[in-house]
C-alpha cells in the first residue's frame, strides 16, 4: 500500500518531531524557558495524535457495538480530511446498510412465515424442554379450545394424557390419542420433531383431528364387510329356501286328508337329496359364522425371541410334499444371519403359512417355472422384515384393494379369513402387513415388524 502523504497524521507527527527536537536543543544549552515551552508544546501534540487515534478506534468499537448489539441504526461521520478515514466510515456506513436491509428481509420473511403457521390448517405447537410454549398456532387453539397457553403444562386442563404424549414423543414418533373436548369426541393424530433453535432444543407437535377420516374409513369397511357377508349368506341361504320350497311343494298334496296318497320311492329319495343338501349348506353357513368368531377373538401376543431363519426353514419343511408335488422351487436369504424378531412364535407361524399356501396357490397348472422366494432382511430403519414372493399369475388390481377385506377370497374354495386375521395378527404386533402385485408377473407380501 502507498504512502498517504495528505493523511493529517502526517503534519502532527512532524509537528511532534520538531517540539522533541527543540526541547531537546534548548535543554542541552541550558535555556529552559524555551526548553519548557517546546515540552509543552510536545506533550499537546502527542494528546492530539493520541486523540486522533483514539477517535479511530472508538469508532471502530461503536462499530462492532451495533452489531454485537443489534443497534444498526448507527452511522459514520464521512467528513474528513484523510481519506483513508473517510473512506472507512463510508466503508462501514455501507456495512450497516446491508445490515439493515439483510434484517429488514429477515423480519420479512420472519413474518410471512410465521403467518403461514398461524393459519395452516395443521395444529402446530413449539415448545422450549422447560415446556415454555413458542408457537402455539390458530389451528391448534381451535382443535384444543384453548385461548391461550404460556407452558405446554398448562395444557393438562384439556388432557393429562395429552401432555405426557408431547413430552414423551421424540423426533418422528407418532401417536393416536382419543379425547373428549367438551361435548366432543376427537382422535387426535401427534407427530413430533425435536429441533435446536438459537441453541436450545425445541420439539415441534403437530396435532390434527382424523376423526371424520376415521368414520368415513370405517363406513367404508363396514360397507365392503356387509357386501362380502350378504354375498356368502346369500349363497347358502338361496338354495336352502329354494330347496325347503321344493320339499314343501312336493310334500303338500300328500299330507290333505282327502288325498292320503304314499310318496313314490323316486319322491323319497329326492326329498332325502334336497334334506341332505339343506343340511350341508346350513353346516357351511354354521361354519361361516364360527370363522367370522374368530377374527373377533384373536389372543395377545405372547412374545418370545424367534430365529428367523428356523422358521422359515420350518416352514419350508411343513410344505415340502406340496412344494416337490407342484415342482415348486424355494429360495430362501437371511441377512444378518443371526436375524432375530421379538414375537408369539405360534401367530407368527401361522402368518407365515397362510402367505405361505396363498403362494404356492398362485400357481397356474400350465405354469413351468414355478419359484417362491423367502427374504428376511432388516429395513433403513433397523426393523425386520420378512418378504413372500412367488412368480405366478398375481392379484387383479380391482382385487388387490379388497383382500384383506374379510371373506373376500378370490379362490374357488376358501374362507377367504386368512389375510384379514394375518393383517390382525400383525397389527397385534405392532406391525403391518402390505401386498404388492403385477399380473402375470407375480405377488409379494410383506411382513414388517
Amino acid at each position: 500500500m502507498d504512502f498517504n502523504w495528505r493523511s493529517p497524521v502526517v503534519p502532527r507527527i512532524a509537528f511532534l518531531a520538531a517540539s522533541i527536537f527543540l526541547f531537546t536543543y534548548f535543554a542541552t544549552h541550558n535555556d529552559w524557558i524555551y526548553a519548557v515551552l517546546f515540552f509543552a508544546l510536545s506533550a499537546y501534540q502527542l494528546k492530539l495524535l493520541v486523540d486522533n487515534l483514539d477517535r479511530s478506534h472508538e469508532n471502530l468499537v461503536s462499530f462492532l457495538d451495533s452489531i454485537k448489539f443489534d443497534d444498526l441504526s448507527y452511522s459514520f461521520k464521512t467528513e474528513s480530511d484523510d481519506p483513508i478515514v473517510k473512506r472507512l466510515h463510508q466503508e462501514m456506513n455501507e456495512a450497516m446498510l446491508k445490515l439493515r436491509n439483510s434484517r429488514r428481509e429477515k423480519d420479512s420473511e420472519f413474518l410471512f412465515f410465521k403467518n403461514i403457521v398461524m393459519h395452516v390448517g395443521i395444529g402446530l405447537i413449539v415448545f422450549k424442554e422447560d415446556g415454555r410454549i413458542e408457537i402455539f398456532n390458530s389451528a391448534a387453539r381451535k382443535l384444543l379450545r384453548v385461548n391461550k397457553a404460556d407452558n405446554i403444562s398448562d395444557l393438562k386442563e384439556v388432557s393429562d394424557t395429552l401432555v405426557n404424549v408431547f413430552d414423551k414423543l421424540k423426533t418422528g414418533g407418532r401417536e393416536l390419542v382419543r379425547l373428549k373436548i367438551g361435548e366432543e369426541l376427537v382422535q387426535l393424530s401427534i407427530y413430533a420433531i425435536e429441533l435446536t433453535l438459537r441453541g436450545e432444543n425445541v420439539k415441534l407437535i403437530s396435532v390434527q383431528n382424523i376423526q371424520n377420516e376415521l368414520e368415513e374409513k370405517e363406513m367404508e369397511a363396514w360397507q365392503n364387510l356387509v357386501r362380502v357377508l350378504t354375498h356368502e349368506i346369500m349363497n347358502s341361504v338361496t338354495p336352502i329356501s329354494s330347496l325347503a320350497g321344493i320339499v314343501e311343494e312336493e310334500l303338500k298334496p300328500h299330507i290333505r286328508e282327502e288325498n292320503m296318497i304314499p310318496l313314490s320311492h323316486e319322491q323319497m329319495s329326492d326329498i332325502h337329496l334336497s334334506l341332505q343338501t339343506i343340511s350341508k349348506r346350513s353346516e357351511g353357513l354354521i361354519h361361516f359364522v364360527k370363522e367370522f368368531r374368530s377374527l373377533t377373538s384373536i389372543p395377545k401376543p405372547r412374545p418370545v425371541q424367534i430365529d428367523v431363519r428356523n422358521i422359515l426353514d420350518e416352514l419350508c419343511m411343513l410344505h415340502r410334499k406340496d412344494l416337490t408335488e407342484k415342482s415348486i422351487q424355494v429360495a430362501l436369504s437371511v441377512y444378518p444371519e443371526d436375524l432375530t424378531l421379538s414375537a408369539d412364535k405360534n401367530m407368527i407361524e401361522q402368518v407365515l403359512i397362510n402367505l405361505f399356501r396363498n403362494a404356492i396357490q398362485a400357481f397356474d397348472e400350465e405354469q413351468e417355472d414355478k419359484k417362491i422366494e423367502l427374504r428376511a432382511y432388516l429395513n433403513d430403519k433397523s426393523r425386520p422384515v420378512i418378504a413372500v414372493r412367488d412368480n405366478g399369475s398375481g392379484i387383479d388390481p380391482d382385487a388387490l384393494e379388497k383382500i384383506f377385506i374379510p371373506f373376500f377370497t378370490t379362490k374357488k374354495s376358501g374362507s377367504g379369513i386368512g389375510l384379514s386375521l394375518s393383517r390382525q395378527i400383525m397389527r397385534q404386533h405392532q406391525g403391518t402387513l402390505s401386498v404388492k402385485s403385477s399380473v402375470g408377473k407375480g405377488t409379494e407380501f410383506f411382513m414388517r415388524f
